[in-house]
């Protein structure tokens, strides 16, 4: 029931968003309409992917780990759906649009966070698990400066009423502290004192 509710939540934006073209939904502005609603896609499954680990610790769910992956690589659809938007709404100019990233706060945060996210959709197969044994962690630790850089993009973006970002932010900080213990409990480990290796033949202390 996991992979299919997955899928269906992942596939459901782009789907409104086709029915809202095609029957008139959109916005007088459509192109904004379209900027707004394939920005919260990514935000609400970057949140969705980030809860997958606070709740199998909460719960003692281990199969909900599998959704990660699904949940992760939508949320990168959406970014790059997102982007593709931006540049239509830019013209494609490319000279424009590297003056827009480089001075527009808002831009620059939002470019970054899909920079971010595109090294670790490439590397989330199997394989690339396997190539990078340990650096895959660290790599994908980066999701979390993404979807902080996400909710500033969102919060910056806003001009008058900062409501729903400062609410993704709340969320957003919830999952984090959520980690908290499981990364101070990870450090305690990591620094606990190794026992002496006893060399065969050694007598035990008396």
């Amino acid at each position: 029931m996991l992979k299919p509710a997955v899928w269906i939540g992942g596939l459901l934006p782009l789907a409104l968003l086709v029915l809202a073209g095609a029957t008139g939904g959109l916005e007088a502005d459509p192109v904004k309409d379209l900027t707004h609603r394939t920005g919260k896609a990514v935000l609400v499954l970057l949140l969705c992917t980030l809860a997958v680990t606070p709740v199998r610790r909460l719960t003692g769910w281990n199969g909900v780990i599998a959704a990660r992956r699904p949940l992760g690589l939508f949320a990168y659809f959406y970014a790059c759906l997102h982007f593709f938007v931006y540049l239509g709404d830019q013209g494609f100019a490319p000279g424009y649009i590297v003056e827009d990233v480089l001075e527009r706060p808002y831009v620059t945060a939002g470019f970054t966070a899909l920079v971010l996210l595109t090294p670790l959709a490439v590397t989330s197969t199997k394989g690339w698990i396997r190539r990078l044994g340990k650096r895959w962690t660290v790599l994908h630790r980066l999701v979390y400066a993404a979807a902080v850089l996400g909710v500033v993009h969102f919060l910056w973006s806003v001009k008058k009423d900062v409501r729903e970002p400062l609410l993704y932010a709340a969320v957003l900080a919830l999952l984090l502290a959520l980690r908290i213990p499981g990364w101070l409990q990870a450090r305690k480990k990591k620094t606990a004192p190794r026992p002496p290796v006893r060399v065969r033949g050694d007598a035990p202390a008396v």
